[in-house]
């Protein structure tokens, strides 16, 4: 039976900590589903589409050891989109304490929704414990650098946006 697991996000941008937690998972999985979610209460700098291209470009240079990483997007609830999927599991990482108040919650509402998928937890790789979205957004509109924190894709992605050179 292949081991289906999805990892959900908003990926506004997809940073090298999101790509830490997926080529971690795809270790321990038949095929990840990088789940992109609509979220437009976020207020994403880049739309569904971008992200979407953005996040596919980034996976397509992973190791993966033959495991099978997809980007789809979806809108809705995260359980109807893993079952849709045939996920047996949500992935989802963990930077620091105040990640896991929210993250605990929510693995139990989606365990009540759907008692057969399971939620594991990935605690972020030493290197990217700090990357988040909000912060490379930050900084790259700052004219800071940002090269250790997204891959070169997500990098001109968001200089352009941000009306900025190399």
């Amino acid at each position: 039976m292949e081991r289906i697991g999805l990892y959900p996000g908003t990926f506004d941008p997809v940073t090298n900590g999101h790509l830490d937690i997926i080529s971690r998972a795809a270790r321990m999985l038949d095929r990840v589903v990088v789940g992109v979610a609509i979220n437009a209460g976020k207020g994403p700098l880049f739309s569904l589409e971008e992200r979407v291209e953005l996040t596919r470009a980034a996976v397509a240079g992973l190791k993966t050891n033959g495991t099978i990483i997809e980007v789809k997007p979806f809108s809705g609830l995260l359980m109807r989109f893993a079952s849709e999927q045939n996920a047996a599991v949500i992935v989802r990482g963990l930077r620091a304490v105040s990640d896991f108040e929210y993250e605990f919650q929510m693995a139990g509402m989606n365990a009540r929704l759907d008692p057969t998928v399971e939620t594991i937890f990935l605690m972020a790789s030493e290197r990217c414990q700090f990357i988040s979205s909000r912060f490379v957004k930050e900084i790259a509109k700052l004219d800071g650098v940002i090269d250790s924190f997204v891959p070169a894709v997500v990098k001109e992605a968001l200089f352009e946006r941000f009306g900025r050179e190399e």
